[in-house]
This record gives C-alpha cells, structure tokens and sequence, in this order.
C-alpha cells in the first residue's frame, strides 16, 4: 500500500503555473514543445519558487515528458513514424487544424535539438542527456503508440527504450549524481 498518492503537475511553458508548482513543492513535468533550451529558464524558476517557498532543493523533482518512438536506425524511425504522428498532430493540435504536419516540420522537431525523440537508441540516449544536461530532469516519461501507430511497431520501439535506451541513461546520469 501506497502512503502518499504522488502528485505531479505537467507544465506547457507558463511560468505562473511553474511557480505556482514551485511553492506548492510539487514535482513539476515539463511538457516539451518546441524548443527544450526554452524550457530551461523555466525548470530554475520552479526551483527558485520552490526554495524561496522553503521546500528543500534535494526534494525537488523534474521530469521531461516528450513523444517517443525509436527504430535500429534513426531514418527508419523517422519513415516509420512520420505518417502516424502527422495525422496525430492533425487530428490532436488545435493549431493544426486538421492539415498534417509536413515533413520538413517533423524532421526539425526530430533533429537532436528539436523535441520529438524519434530516431536510433543512440539518438535517443543522446537527447535525452542532454536535455539532463540542460533541465537537470530526474524522470523521462515518454508518451508512445501516438496516431494509429501498429502495436508491432510501438512494442518494438518500448523494447528498445527498455534494453537499449534506460540502461545507458541510468547509467549516465548515476556518474553524473556521482562526481556532481
């Protein structure tokens, strides 16, 4: 049984609601659109809310909350995914108004500074360490099987995340907590 029910509050940008998890002392996600290096400002914000609110800094947690699919290679990953997540982004963002994401969009959103991790295990590995690097983040919640994606394919690419992707990520960021 379960003492504390854990409550995280996902965030878009707005820094109100940042601070508001700040002086709250709730774990904060950030929700990732766009580009991640805006969102850095953000994650010292909520921290400062949160000390300046008198939560202790070693309690603060951050996570990242991003789009996921991974493939062998990073171009098959991009082929195999791109018509599903266009018609996701069609069909799920308001801004979209029901046109498909083009490809030259998706392709940016996918290049290793861009949002969206699709690509190669080591892609992935890559972004997501650098994002760390960049957000101090303590959780990657990746959000899979988007826009019709086959069951096949979305089980292959949790595979990878789990076999190829964790370890090194854990294993990373354990020497990172270790030599501070």
């Amino acid at each position: 049984m379960q003492g504390e029910l854990p409550v995280w509050v996902a965030v878009g940008g707005t820094p109100a609601s940042v601070v508001r998890s700040g002086r709250n002392g709730l774990p904060l996600y950030l929700a990732i659109l766009g580009q991640p290096e805006r969102f850095a400002p953000l994650a010292e914000l909520y921290r400062q809310s949160a000390t300046d609110a008198g939560h202790a800094p070693n309690a603060l947690r951050v996570g990242v909350t991003s789009h996921f699919y991974a493939e062998p290679t990073s171009q098959g990953a991009r082929d195999t995914f791109y018509p599903f997540y266009s018609r996701y982004i069609a069909n799920n963002m308001p801004a979209a108004r029901g046109q498909l994401l083009p490809r030259d969009a998706f392709d940016a959103w996918a290049d290793p500074r861009g949002a969206l991790f699709t690509g190669s295990p080591q892609e992935v590995i890559d972004k997501i360490l650098w994002e760390h690097e960049l957000l101090g983040h303590d959780r990657f919640l990746a959000q899979i099987g988007l826009g019709g994606l086959p069951f096949a394919d979305t089980a292959r690419s949790i595979e990878l995340l789990a076999t190829e992707v964790l370890p090194v990520v854990r294993h990373e960021t354990a020497l990172v907590a270790r030599t501070g």
